[in-house]
């Protein structure tokens, strides 16, 4: 074991110690440097013309300080190694702009500190991110209900409990994946209003005795609103957890269904096929076509997970303030979550757009299926006045008898039908033939359930006219939202522009 004098001879007897660096200093300055430095001069961008707006630094400090700013080399910044000198970013970047600018530049941290300012710069990072993922899941949105409207008459077999449970039709379970994706979409959309409220102006954490203006840097930066209680402002990690939460949730939906268009790839289901670019071959099975795009989508999107538990997990029992466990260390998990769900989005959309149907398949299999019996009981009770259990009672029958006897439910008579009916009810039933072979074609079955949300081609394509009008209203939201926060942060630039000492 090593002694503490060891220790400090080895890792150094200053800050910052070897290992530290190592560890933890190191890699954080490599990510602010990557991704936070833009954000961060937007927000010294906007801080000076606000502190210029409200008389606390003269025109020709803004101008100096300006100056500064605008000279930054942040490409050199962007290629330079942690040394220890500094202890973060945000102290070179200080540092260099006082080089530049002299004394007057340390008033550009007039009532702000690193907590309300790092927060603030999570937030454009993380809704600048959210931005690109709901934009990919609005493309695979519009995808499925493309895919849907192609497949609104293609029958197949509904499941319950992985057993054949009804016909229905692909597009009915299409629609059924593009609603779970939009309540997705709309999760993301409400956590990017929580997110994009600005925390600047809370300072450490109690605001300032200068009087600035926080709605200035509200509508400087983009925000749509202020995070109101400025202990609130860098103590609250719930912007950041309820990000996590709503893209968990979306990994996990999106994995369910990935592992359905799995399974149907089978030669076994023999339903769907692979276009050419998503499939890879086996290195010793000469006729292997694996869809492996399928499988990397099911264990990337539990990555995805994971990465957001990971949020969540290190946000759990830590103080409520400013603490590193909610910062640094943490964020980079939620980044690389929204990254793989935009990814698995547009890798699913490609897929989707370009996937072979076997339709015939599907049809025999349904035909054949006694999924088509719950109808032929409903009909009972509508041409023989029977209790629906007893109705029930009746088909159960019907179907013990036939896979008895080796019946597909195609090939099931009336005459058997009766000859169960007298065993239960003791009489032949009043069902006609015409009305006992639509009782057993899944077309009718489909036909017939109109009902909101159900089958039925009509209600199909009434839903998903639907749910296009609800798409574009998504897109138009998103739209307006990219153009108010990647218009107020160039703004800054403009504002600045031809500002110079004396001004």
């Amino acid at each position: 074991m090593r002694s503490r004098d060891q220790i400090l001879h080895e890792e150094g007897g200053l800050f910052p110690g070897l290992t530290y660096t190592e560890a933890v200093l190191k890699p954080a300055f490599n990510e602010a440097k990557t991704s936070l430095l833009p954000p961060m001069m937007a927000i010294n961008k906007a801080h000076l013309i606000m502190l210029k707006d409200q008389g606390l630094v003269t025109s020709e400090e803004a101008g100096q300080i300006a100056g500064a700013i605008r000279g930054l080399d942040l490409e050199k910044l962007r290629q330079c190694e942690y040394t220890g000198q500094f202890e973060d970013l945000f102290f070179q970047v200080e540092s260099e702009l006082l080089e530049a600018a002299g004394d007057i530049a340390g008033n550009l941290h007039l009532a702000r500190s690193r907590n309300d300012m790092g927060i603030a710069i999570y937030r454009i990072v993380l809704r600048e991110k959210l931005q690109t993922t709901i934009r990919g899941g609005l493309a695979l949105k519009s995808q499925l209900l493309t895919f849907a409207e192609e497949h609104a008459d293609t029958l197949m077999i509904g499941y319950t409990h992985t057993q054949q449970a009804q016909p229905t039709t692909l597009a009915h379970y299409i629609m059924a994946v593009a609603d779970s994706l939009d309540r997705d979409i709309r999760r993301l959309q409400a956590a990017y209003a929580n997110c994009n409220r600005s925390s600047m102006g809370a300072a450490a954490l109690t605001t300032s005795g200068f009087k600035i203006s926080r709605e200035r840097m509200q509508e400087l930066l983009g925000f749509d609103e202020l995070v109101h209680n400025s202990y609130d402002a860098i103590g609250g990690a719930d912007y950041v957890g309820e990000i996590a939460a709503a893209v968990q949730l979306a990994g996990i939906n999106l994995g369910r269904a990935s592992q359905d268009f799995l399974l149907w790839c089978t030669q076994e289901f023999g339903v769907l096929r692979v276009a050419d670019p998503y499939v890879q071959i086996s290195s010793i099975m000469p006729q292997k076509r694996n869809p492996v795009s399928f499988e990397h989508m099911r264990s990337l999107l539990s990555s995805c997970v994971g990465n957001t538990q990971t949020v969540l997990t290190m946000m759990h029992n830590t103080p409520f303030g400013d603490i590193v466990d909610t910062e640094d260390d943490m964020q980079p998990y939620a980044w690389k979550a929204l990254a793989v769900l935009d990814q698995m989005y547009r890798l699913l959309s490609c897929v989707i757009g370009t996937l072979d149907v076997d339709k015939e398949v599907l049809r025999k299999r349904t035909e054949a299926s006694f999924a088509t019996v719950t109808e032929l009981a409903d009909t009972l009770v509508r041409t023989d006045q029977l209790s629906f259990r007893k109705s029930h009672h009746i088909v159960s029958g019907v179907v013990k008898h036939a896979l008895a006897e080796g019946l597909a439910a195609n090939e099931i008579s009336l005459e058997l039908v009766n000859e169960v009916a007298l065993e239960v009810i003791g009489r032949k039933l009043l069902i006609t033939p015409e009305e006992f072979r639509s009782s057993l074609d899944p077309v009718h079955f489909v036909n017939i359930r109109t009902l909101p949300g159900g089958p039925a081609p009509e209600e199909i394509r009434r839903t998903i006219a639907d749910r296009r009008v609800r798409q574009h209203q998504q897109e138009a939201w998103l739209s307006a939202a990219q153009k108010q926060t990647t218009g107020a942060l160039a703004n800054l630039d403009a504002e600045l522009q031809g500002w110079s000492a004396g001004q």
